[in-house]
């Protein structure tokens, strides 16, 4: 079994060119990143970083204040779009491709399927977004199969629940607006549709999300009752929506707000998608650990975000705010679940490192790094523009400095547009820093690729036998084995600012455990320095290495 390694990226940004960086600008003033832009060399420079899987994220057709009409699309009104660019997470059109992002906008599922096509043949697998909780409040799918019924089409919109609904309504009470226009540009609601993060009443806030309305499967939120027999009319329609994507030929969904759909519907959906495509993996978006074994033994997904978990501990450890020791209780909290949890240090709703909001150094990074890519056997993600040190310090329009990269507006990324450099992807506009920091993430990743143990290995956590050892730093270090058959890894983190000189015991358990012969000196390499040596395995005296400032070793010993 292979690491998964993902690579995120969102197309809007990935090939745009366009240095103009209007505030809140236009789709003439900013430009557009297009599909065509993973030509077989960007994609060839992705693999080599070691990813194993792309996301293409935001290429369902969402809501936008583009005026596409001229091209058969309905207009959206602005009043209930977020940013020129709009939302990915508000989908206009489920059987539809984000126009956006073509060369030749009627064209636009033929470019996409050819993306699907390039990247099989570049050797990465792709997944997309199933946006499973709510659609953009102007929904209407123009490109639906024939003989598909529209969500909300068949709607009794005089009540506020019914089991076959798509949406929940608010009788009676028109939708207003956070920020409202009069005359023809006005935007009219009746009845109400209930807003995306549940908000059930009519004046969302600017804080909610007020550009999408929420999907109905069967709960009725007036008594808590849930009404799953027979089978929810929203039930068939995703699902249907789900084979459509799957047939053609994209490897997984990443599930959006996963736990904001009751688990009964993933239960009853994921395994019909399976038994026609076997092979594809379900990742869901998940931020409760409470529900985590539900969502993957009754809800059938193959892997969940552990955001409140590992990212939101070494977030704390990186910014001085938690000892490293703090990791193990992360495993510990799910001992059971942690090579089916999803690692990342960034993503499209997080802050970047190098971000004055997180640690304003993306070389911080790197200890927390090689514990979220070599910790376990799950899956390991990154964010485009993570490896380059991108900060997300620009104000774009409506996503503002907040140290993350829009979603919402059309922009350019000056780390990435250097690193494309119009196709040539070379990185020749690229600093020295950006080029180190590149080659680092690359050749971590592809140690992941590489190494069975880490793939596929036994996990052993080293900090129990080093708190009290005077040459370890347990708040700034931290240490575990990984192994599989005659290959031992030894693998440690220092998010110290200054290089270290230390010693780590092994406990005699650890030699037990994994059956190690113990007293024995074997031949050892560290796998991301290059340096070799032998090494003395033995309970009683510890190893000493040194480890460069925020850095990390992967020790491989050889057990012959």
């Amino acid at each position: 079994m292979d690491k998964i390694v993902i690579y995120q990226v969102l197309p809007r940004l990935f090939g745009n060119q366009n240095a103009a960086n209007v505030k809140s600008g236009s789709l003439k003033q900013n430009g557009c990143g297009k599909f065509a832009d993973f030509s077989e060399k960007a994609l060839e420079s992705i693999k080599k970083l070691g990813a194993t899987h792309i996301w293409y994220t935001g290429v369902i057709e969402h809501a936008t204040q583009t005026d596409y009409s001229k091209n058969g699309i309905k207009k959206d009104n602005p009043i209930v779009v977020k940013g020129k660019a709009g939302s990915p997470y508000a989908i206009k059109d489920y059987y539809d491709i984000d126009p956006d992002l073509a060369t030749t906008v009627k064209n636009r599922v033929k470019e996409f399927e050819a993306l699907v096509k390039r990247s099989h043949e570049a050797g990465l697998k792709v997944i997309m977004d199933f946006v499973p909780n709510h659609v953009a409040r102007q929904y209407g799918s123009d490109a639906k199969p024939k003989g598909v019924r529209d969500l909300g089409e068949d709607d009794v919109t005089s009540v506020s629940y019914n089991r076959d609904n798509n949406f929940y309504y608010i009788p009676d009470q028109p939708f207003v607006p956070c920020q409202q226009v009069e005359g023809a540009e006005a935007y009219n609601e009746f009845p109400a549709k209930v807003t995306g993060n549940d908000c059930f009443w009519n004046t969302p806030s600017v804080n909610d999300w007020y550009e999408t309305v929420k999907l109905n499967y069967g709960v009725d939120y007036n008594n808590g009752y849930r009404d799953f027999f027979p089978t929810p009319s929203t039930w068939v329609k995703m699902r249907d929506i789900l084979l459509f994507w799957a047939k053609k030929g994209i490897d997984g969904f990443r599930c959006d707000m996963a736990e904001m759909v009751p688990v009964e519907f993933w239960q009853w959906t994921i395994p019909q998608v399976k038994n026609e495509y076997p092979e594809l993996i379900f990742i869901a978006e998940t931020y409760n650990p409470s529900q985590y074994g539900m969502y993957l033994f009754d809800g059938h997904f193959d892997y969940l975000y552990d955001k409140v978990g590992l990212y939101d501990t070494l977030r704390a450890v990186i910014r001085g705010e938690q000892p490293t020791s703090n990791i193990t209780f992360c495993w510990q909290s799910h001992p059971d679940l942690e090579d089916r949890l999803l690692n990342f240090l960034e993503n499209h709703d997080e802050q970047r490192i190098a971000s004055d909001f997180f640690a304003g150094n993306a070389e911080k990074a790197m200890p927390a790094m090689l514990i979220s890519a070599s910790m376990t056997k799950g899956p390991v993600m990154i964010y485009c523009g993570q490896e380059l040190g991108e900060a997300g310090m620009d104000e774009e329009g409506f996503s503002g400095r907040d140290g993350r990269t829009t979603i919402f507006d059309y922009w350019s990324v000056e780390s990435i547009r250097n690193w494309v450099n119009e196709g040539k992807m070379d990185g020749k506009k690229l600093t020295a820093a950006q080029k180190a920091l590149q080659k680092r993430y690359a050749k971590l990743l592809n140690i992941c690729n590489k190494e069975k143990a880490i793939a596929e290995g036994e996990f052993f956590d080293l900090m129990y036998c080093n708190y009290e050892n005077q040459d370890f730093n347990s708040t700034k270090q931290y240490v575990f084995l990984r192994k599989k058959d005659k290959d031992l890894l030894l693998i440690v983190s220092n998010f110290e600012d200054a290089d270290v000189n230390i010693t780590v015991n092994i406990a005699e358990h650890a030699f037990e455990h994994l059956g190690i012969t113990a007293n024995k000196e074997y031949a050892a390499k560290e796998l991301i320095g290059g340096e070799s040596r032998k090494m003395l395995l033995t309970p009683e005296t510890p190893v000493a290495m040194s480890i460069a400032a925020n850095s990390g070793v992967i020790w491989k010993i050889t057990l012959k």
